[in-house]
């Protein structure tokens, strides 16, 4: 275990805000863990637990104690015919992970090649890119209650997955540490290839193979999305918005190009990156804030940018979408 006060949080957040935080205690165990949620060890509140800042806006200085979960391994846990069941903990890098299932030959998680962050938020954010979210695959994932140090077990059932959220992220925020996540992969192919693009890419390569796929996912995502390395984002800013079928239907009728996506119960899914480009953002910034040029779903920090000037950015832009298609969009990204 590692205590730091008074730390920037710049190395932790992928806009690279430069704000300090109160407290930050990393976590290399379990039992470390434990002994901190069962009082044994004493923090200052509020509490809060991040992985890599990937999904995160600060808009300030953090007056309490960040969580920094450290836990590593990945394994194989259960070995059958066609299917097996590997864990992995919450400390790894998510795309480590991915990049590990598909050197040993494990179906079904390639689609989500190259997405930035923890494992311990995955389930949380209930990631999904390429028609394949988090959700289908998972089957357990194992947290520590935050009140009393105690091990919980949340089946995929418990988890309460919806689009881009999760009962981590609502009903239960802050209330769970995840440890570890179970996930069911396949032995044999079973590519998903439904989205044109990815599907184009793959064929340009001539063979359907785990490693083709996961390449093509990653030269797609880095056509598009800057690095966070280069220059401060995100990822999107903002949810793809969910919507009835009568009303895309009405807006397509009005907007010829909307592209417009499938979803459960009749609902469709509507592009929120056209939607901002067509209200003109692609491109533009205000001061050091910004929105990317080859992707309107990404917010930018140029380099001074404060979380303020972004939140700021990004109100504008929802605003303008409102006023153009009556769509409120929903922030991805959670505002601290």
């Amino acid at each position: 275990m590692l205590i730091c006060r008074n730390t920037s949080l710049r190395p932790f957040n992928t806009f690279g805000l430069n704000y300090l935080a109160d407290t930050i205690i990393h976590l290399k165990t379990e039992k470390e863990a434990r002994a901190i949620f069962s009082g044994e060890i004493k923090y200052r509140k509020p509490l809060m637990i991040i992985g890599g800042g990937s999904n995160l806006l600060f808009t300030g200085d953090f007056r309490g104690t960040i969580i920094i979960p450290g836990f590593g391994r990945t394994r194989i846990e259960e070995k059958a015919k066609d299917h097996v069941i590997v864990s992995a903990g919450a400390g790894i890098r998510w795309d480590r992970f991915v990049e590990w299932c598909c050197d040993k030959g494990f179906w079904g998680i390639e689609n989500l090649s190259g997405i930035p962050g923890n494992t311990g938020a995955v389930p949380v954010q209930n990631i999904g890119a390429y028609g394949v979210e988090v959700r289908d695959l998972i089957v357990k994932v194992r947290t520590i209650r935050t009140s009393d140090g105690k091990v919980c077990n949340f089946s995929n059932e418990d988890c309460r997955f919806g689009y881009r959220t999760s009962i981590f992220k609502n009903k239960e925020k802050g209330r769970y540490l995840v440890t570890r996540i179970f996930l069911k992969l396949q032995l044999k192919e079973c590519p998903n290839l439904r989205y044109g693009t990815l599907n184009e890419e793959v064929g340009k390569t001539g063979e359907l193979t785990l490693t083709n796929i996961r390449n093509a996912v990653l030269k797609i995502r880095q056509g598009k999305l800057p690095d966070p390395s280069e220059i401060g984002n995100a990822g999107s800013f903002f949810k793809n918005p969910v919507v009835t079928g009568e009303f895309a239907a009405d807006l397509v009728k009005k907007h010829h190009g909307l592209p417009v996506y499938d979803e459960n119960n009749g609902m469709k899914k509507l592009a929120a990156g056209w939607l901002v480009e067509q209200c003109g953002w692609k491109g533009k910034r205000s001061g050091d804030a910004g929105v990317h040029e080859k992707q309107a779903l990404v917010l930018v920090n140029h380099g001074n940018a404060s979380g303020r000037d972004i939140l700021d950015l990004s109100e504008e832009i929802r605003r303008s979408v409102r006023e153009k298609f009556g769509i409120e969009l929903e922030r991805e990204v959670e505002v601290i």
